[in-house]
């Protein structure tokens, strides 16, 4: 690979952001997932679950146990999940194929509660997640980052969402583990400069938020 700034150059001479480095599994990753908008409830609930494993760890190593995580928590349907009762924790925690913590399933259990409780009150958890983007996602000319400094912890939008969730209930969403999630999800496009699926996502992401506004809109006529 050669390394171009905060790019990688592949073996299929494709420019990547460094992160994804050249395990394939991960470059799988950043090409078809990350940064692509998420607007189906259980995707976001699941990623929200997923976001507060990973705390600690690195997210390739989530990612490795992904299909696992998904068959433990029944699909991470929050209507499932919500009814999990002491012997599903004890099952979960004696589960080697995914993080044993026994705090982290917990909050997966009490987030898949809130979740519904998300959606009784705003009619999708998607409605309310994404009504935290930031505003540069309305315009196809937001602007992308060059360096991996640029690239920020924790957003203004970030800290507001962690707020709202964990005044609704949420657990493991603090400012950090949920700018990694806007990050993943769509509602920020951080592909870097020169990154071959930058654009992509960000047509993907104008698509998804005109779909939102429309919603919402249809919802108060």
């Amino acid at each position: 690979m050669i390394h171009t700034k905060a790019l990688i150059i592949g073996k299929d001479s494709r420019p990547r952001c460094f992160w994804c480095g050249d395990d394939e599994q991960y470059v799988e990753y950043h090409d078809l997932q990350w940064a692509r908008p998420v607007v189906d409830d259980i995707a976001l609930y699941e990623k929200i679950c997923l976001e507060g494993f990973q705390a600690g760890l690195s997210w390739l190593t989530i990612l490795r146990k992904r299909e696992s995580f998904r068959k433990a928590f029944r699909g991470f349907d929050p209507k499932i999940v919500a009814k999990f009762n002491q012997r599903d924790i004890n099952r979960l925690i004696n589960d080697e194929s995914i993080v044993r913590h026994r705090g982290k399933i917990e909050a997966a259990i009490n987030n898949a509660q809130a979740t519904l409780k998300v959606q009784k009150d705003f009619g999708s958890l998607a409605t309310f997640i994404w009504g935290f983007r930031p505003k540069s996602t309305t315009r196809s000319n937001s602007k992308a980052p060059k360096r991996i400094s640029d690239i920020k912890a924790s957003t203004i939008e970030s800290e507001a969402l962690s707020k709202a969730l964990r005044q609704r209930g949420f657990k493991f969403v603090g400012p950090t583990t949920m700018y990694a999630a806007m990050q993943s999800l769509g509602l920020v496009n951080d592909h870097l400069e020169g990154c071959f699926v930058r654009e992509e996502c960000a047509q993907q992401q104008l698509i998804a938020v005109k779909k939102m506004v429309k919603t919402a809109r249809d919802k108060h006529a």
